[in-house]
Formats: structure tokens, sequence, C-alpha cells
């Protein structure tokens, strides 16, 4: 297993485009972004570390949802399945993994009992077979479209960062990037790089900058939702040249 080091990470509060906490308790927190998206808040429980917090994406339309990354425990997995179906009155189509580490993949077990299909790279099937973690049941070369409704999702692999199978997702209708691992809140420091490309990082965010110039509200992996100034700060964080 792939552990985050929680004191490589910077929690720093500041102002983000949250509309507010729309569901809280000691494992799970979900906050409203967009018309058709939230994030989910759960954790990683690191031995000798204690908990690190760990962002996920829901979108939502027209009594569907899509879920990227799953809770590291299937309890906390379940949990946030009810508030989907209980609190959001949604369907949950598929859960799209963003990479193979434990904070994307941990309780898949609880979507794949519950009927819910699992999507992942075909690397992230890959790697979370040799690892022995939860495996996603189908695999994507590149890039995959999924749709809530009339909302179109896309999830595309821009190159190797934070590991070499890390992906993110963009939801045009709103203009929100998931960035998962790939993308560091402003302020962090560089983390886990126990499977990470530093010398490719840098261009690999370029080239999600390319692919979504439009993009309005960006969600890291770990700490605060902000906008374009985290692909920046991501960036200049692993330039090769710096």
């Amino acid at each position: 297993m792939k552990w985050l080091l929680p004191v490589l990470l910077c929690f720093a509060c500041r102002s983000s485009p949250q509309a507010g906490t729309d569901y809280t308790s000691e494992t799970l927190t979900v906050n409203r972004l967009t018309d058709h998206t939230y994030r989910h808040l759960t954790y990683l429980d690191v031995p000798g570390y204690g908990r690190v917090p760990c962002n996920g994406l829901i979108v939502v339309n027209d009594g569907e949802a899509l879920v990227f990354d799953s809770p590291s425990t299937d309890a906390t997995a379940g949990e946030l399945v009810d508030f989907i179906g209980e609190e959001l009155g949604a369907t949950i189509k598929a859960v799209v993994a963003t990479h193979f580490h434990d904070d994307c993949v941990g309780g898949l077990a609880a979507f794949h009992g519950r009927g819910i299909p699992s999507y992942g790279l075909a690397a992230t099937v890959r790697r979370a077979q040799e690892e022995g973690n939860p495996v996603p049941e189908n695999a994507f070369d590149k890039r995959i479209s999924l749709s809530v409704g009339d909302i179109e999702t896309l999830t595309l692999h821009p190159g190797p960062g934070h590991t070499p199978d890390n992906v993110v997702a963009y939801v045009p209708a709103d203009r929100v990037l998931f960035g998962g691992c790939l993308v560091k809140e402003t302020g962090a420091t560089k983390g886990n790089l126990a499977d990470a490309d530093t010398a490719r990082w840098s261009a690999t965010i370029g080239t999600v900058r390319d692919s979504f110039p439009r993009l309005r509200v960006v969600v890291p992996g770990h700490g605060e939702p902000g906008g374009p100034e985290l692909l920046t700060y991501t960036a200049e964080l692993f330039d090769p040249e710096r």
C-alpha cells in the first residue's frame, strides 16, 4: 500500500468557491461547489501520522450521479453512497478512480456490493492488482466520457505526475476540474513522491491547462478547492528548471 504523508501536506484554511457544508459527520463532509458538483471530503488513516483529508468529486444531474474517487474505507464509501441516494435523490451510475492509491480505490467494494460499476485507466487497474489494492472493474485507455442526464464529464490521462496513471476529470457545463493528487492546493509541499515523475509533472499540468482552458473551479486531491491558480502553483512547484 502507498501511504500519503500528512507531514508533507499543507491544510491551511483559505477562501474557496464552496457554497457551504451540505453534510458532515466524523468521517464524511460534502460541500456543494456549483449547480451540479460537490466535493466529498473523507480521511485516510495513516499509522503514526493520523487522519489525512482526501477529496473526491460528485457530479449530479437529473437524478443521476457520478463519483470520482472512492473514500479509503468501505464503511465511509457506504456512507457516501447513502448520502447521494437519500439526500441528493440520485442513483450513482459509476465511480471513477483517478489513480491506484488507497485514497482513490480503498472503498470500491462498497460500490461494487451495490451494483455500481467502477472505472479506471488500464494502468490503474494493473497497478492496483500489483499492489493488492481494490481494483476498478472496467478499464479505459487515455480518456473516457461519462454522462449524468445531459451533463457530460471527461476523464483524461494528461501524463505522469503524482503517479504514472493519474487522471483528471472535467465537467464542462460547470467548468469544474477534479485534479486529484496531480494538483496541489496553493501552499502545499510536494507530498508523497513514492510513485511520482517529478521531471514531467510540470509538463503534465501544462497539458491539463491546454486541454481545459475555460475551467473555473479546481479541486485538488488534498486541501482546499480554488481556481486556475492551483495549476499555476503546481506547475511552478515541480518546474525542473527551478
